[in-house]
């Protein structure tokens, strides 16, 4: 057997041992058809059954209602930082395109900047942490009431942030409201009533780099700029089923073993359930040590990616080089933070959690 370390990468990150699994026991030969899914053309009926496979899948698995379409797309959420306005900023008024910013970590600063070339982006909540060892203030909304849509990054990967009511911001303004979920999609489930678009580059918690997952309302397609390329309007994309240019093909079929693992081990909700209990370990840890710290607001912290730091510094690569050999492996935090950093993404099971946090108590005790 081949021994397999406990991966905290933040993304690309781990995938379920069984889509592995089965990915490589079809890398040859899909259905017999002796060809393997990473070859097979897009247009071949095989593969527009993976697609349509994978689709239904994902609609299934969030509740995701007919109002709204599934587009596969590429670029991941920074090229959709720019492909939302450009589809979504000037749809109540071309000649003055608007649109509110909820703003609460670095990705969703990102995404703030490159809308604002666009048009005029209107911060309007933010949630403020000058350093990982700060509580966060919140700096309360002001909507715009001519805002075409207001963005909202419902977890901040770098500084640990999550955002988990997103029906505060749908109950203050009438806009709709667009979410960056590249890293908590599918570990909690979504009211598509309160949800105009949600994106999610697929690469953290939906299987491959390449792959960008957009669910759209259908009533605001149609919209895009007279600039906006034709490969990035997500009319055309839903027009032409995700095939207005060649769709990333191995990323939807990686996709799709990785929304039928989690539709047969208990849904949405179950990974819900299983990344509250994965992350309470973890912080609790955290909290009862002297020596690890996470200043993270608890009523923000994020499930999914919890960053956490060494009292005294000196001990953090001692540490990192400890937890490789005892096969828990990419736990250095962001560059713009320091520290540590472990994601808990759905294929991280509980055990990996466990060693985790057994290593850190050991590491403490010795230290």
């Amino acid at each position: 057997m081949i021994f397999r370390p406990y991966n905290f990468s933040a993304g690309p990150a781990a995938l379920p041992t069984e889509v592995l699994e089965t990915a490589a026991s079809q890398m040859l030969s899909y259905q017999e058809s002796g060809i393997g899914p990473m070859e097979m053309s897009h247009r071949t009926d095989l593969f527009l059954e993976i697609m349509d496979s994978a689709r239904e899948t994902l609609r299934e698995l969030l509740e995701i209602p007919q109002s709204h379409d599934i587009l596969f797309m590429q670029g991941g959420g920074i090229a959709q930082n720019a492909i939302v306005p450009l589809n979504l900023m000037g749809h109540r008024n071309p000649s003055n395109p608007v649109a509110d910013f909820v703003v609460s970590g670095t990705w969703s600063r990102k995404t703030e900047t490159e809308a604002s070339k666009y048009g005029k982006a209107n911060r309007s909540f933010e949630l403020v942490a000058r350093s990982p060892l700060e509580h966060l203030n919140v700096v309360p909304e002001l909507f715009s009431e001519n805002a075409s849509y207001v963005h909202v990054c419902s977890n901040e990967t770098i500084e640990g942030v999550e955002i988990r009511n997103l029906a505060q911001f749908a109950r203050s303004t009438p806009h709709p409201i667009v979410v960056d979920a590249s890293s908590n999609m599918l570990s909690t489930p979504v009211d598509f009533s309160q949800v105009g678009v949600l994106y999610a580059g697929a690469q953290k918690n939906a299987g491959i780099a390449g792959l960008t997952i957009v669910v759209v309302r259908k009533d605001l397609m149609g919209h895009a700029h007279p600039f906006c390329p034709s490969a990035f309007d997500w009319r055309l994309v839903s027009e032409h089923c995700s095939m207005y240019n060649t769709p990333p093909t191995y990323g939807i079929y990686i996709a799709g073993l990785v929304f039928r693992w989690i539709r047969d081990n208990g849904g949405v909700v179950a990974m819900e359930r299983q990344s509250f209990l994965k992350s309470s370990a973890l912080y609790d840890c955290i909290d009862r040590s002297a020596l690890f710290a996470n200043h993270i607001d608890p009523s923000y912290r994020s499930r999914i990616n919890v960053p956490f730091h060494l009292e005294d510094r000196s001990l953090e690569g001692r540490f990192l080089e400890q937890a490789e050999i005892a096969g828990l492996v990419h736990l250095k935090g962001h560059k713009s933070t320091g520290g540590f950093r472990a994601s808990l993404y759905n294929a991280m099971p509980s055990e990996g959690v466990t060693a985790l946090v057994e290593f850190m108590r050991e590491f403490e005790r010795k230290a």
